[in-house]
């Protein structure tokens, strides 16, 4: 399991909400999935980070019932959250290219 890089959990969350509204559990289960193990999400850094989302209203929770009919927030993007995606995946991009740059040398 690898340590997530300070400023893509956000980003990982708004993406994997793309999908549709998911409560925790399942973001942390789509995140472990997709990368293949990599990336293992515990409550103390997941939930912190929902609740941070939620206040700068790129998301908002509402209770409802997980698949197995347990009381779960559920968690989907707003209009802002989906704007700050794409804002996201720029600076991402940016970040990739400069770090391939750095890595192969061929920044110079």
């Amino acid at each position: 399991m690898a340590d997530v890089l300070r400023g893509t959990l956000d980003l990982m969350i708004l993406q994997t909400l793309e999908l549709g509204p998911m409560h925790g559990t399942a973001i942390a289960h789509r995140l472990e999935q997709v990368t293949g193990g990599t990336v293992e999400l515990g409550p103390g850094s997941l939930f912190p980070a929902l609740y941070r989302l939620e206040h700068k209203g790129w998301l908002v929770g509402k209770w409802g019932q997980s698949e197995l009919g347990r009381r779960a927030r559920l968690y989907r993007l707003t209009a802002a959250g989906k704007r700050q995606l794409g804002v996201e995946k720029e600076n991402w991009d940016r970040v990739a290219l400069a770090m391939t740059r750095i890595l192969d040398g061929s920044g110079t």
